[in-house]
């Protein structure tokens, strides 16, 4: 089965998605499927979700100008902290009711959580309290959103990513929530697992079914600064167009998990590249993905 690429279209914020969705059909990147921010994080340049909420006709015609341009809409982003902000909960639930409206069966979206309880056992006591936060906030929050993922639509999935300062960061707290339902999968995007050392290859493997969708995003790290500072420090690593940090073998091996695993969902390029435009950007990525695929 060939690998399709998408584009969360957050890449292109300045630009009407008609207008990006053209670009991505005459340009040449192959990409043939979008995922579209719809709060939290994202400024959902191309999502005003209480219009496509309460209209019926708003939603027939944004799918319409997806589809005159032969792409299709695979999911909706609204990665962010609905744990401590209202706002991004608020967009999480609207997301959660607006993705069945628009046929769409991937939510991708964060945990949340308060930062400095996301790594326990750094101080005496913390270990703790990061146990209470889980018992009392993280595991009962995740409970009702996927109970709420359930009533809306039962093959609907949360796909989390898994990013440091959320709650959900690593394998063995996302295994924490797993337990709540079959709603809530895996937003496997290796960017973030390169930088804490995490094997994205073994993540993989782990998660097996429960990776739901799959990100295309680099991470380069600074390795003069990484045997002074560690991981930790921002500074020690940078997001990066696809290739620039890991060669195209290593994206056939992401690719062949992936498959080895049963996913057949699409690779969604992601870009936060400060160093290289966005268009350049997302071509190169393209180019590294189908490269990477080929023969598989």
């Amino acid at each position: 089965m060939p690998v399709e690429l998408g584009l969360f279209t957050d890449a292109l914020p300045d630009r009407p998605l008609a207008e990006v969705a053209r670009w991505l059909r005459d340009e040449g990147p192959e990409v043939r499927c979008l995922e579209i921010g719809t709060g939290g994080y994202s400024p959902a340049p191309h999502c005003d979700r209480e219009l496509l909420l309460g209209s019926a006709e708003a939603r027939s015609g944004l799918l319409e100008e997806i589809a005159q341009t032969g792409l299709r809409l695979v999911a909706l982003n609204v990665s962010g902290n609905p744990l401590e902000v209202a706002e991004h909960d608020r967009a999480l639930r609207e997301t959660i009711r607006l993705a069945p409206l628009l046929e769409v069966g991937r939510v991708v979206c964060m945990s949340g959580g308060r930062a400095e309880l996301a790594g326990a056992g750094w101080f005496e006591g913390l270990e703790t309290e990061t146990e209470g936060y889980w018992e009392g906030r993280v595991l009962p929050y995740w409970s009702e959103i996927a109970g709420l993922a359930q009533s809306e639509n039962g093959t609907l999935r949360l796909c989390l990513e898994l990013e440091p300062g959320s709650a959900v960061f690593n394998v063995s707290t996302f295994e924490r929530v797993a337990s709540l339902g079959e709603a809530i999968a895996v937003n496997l995007d290796p960017s973030h697992f390169f930088w804490q050392s995490i094997d994205p290859l073994a993540a993989v493997r782990r998660l097996g079914s429960r990776v739901g969708f799959a990100h295309a995003k680099d991470t380069v790290l600074d390795r003069e600064r990484v045997v002074l500072d560690g991981l930790i420090d921002r500074g020690s690593w940078r997001y990066a167009t696809v290739g620039d940090g890991h060669d195209v073998d290593w994206w056939r091996a992401f690719l062949t998990e992936l498959r080895s695993a049963g996913y057949e969902g699409p690779i969604s390029i992601e870009y936060e590249d400060e160093l290289v435009p966005a268009e350049e950007s997302v071509a190169r990525a393209a180019a590294v993905v189908r490269e990477a695929a080929a023969g598989l």
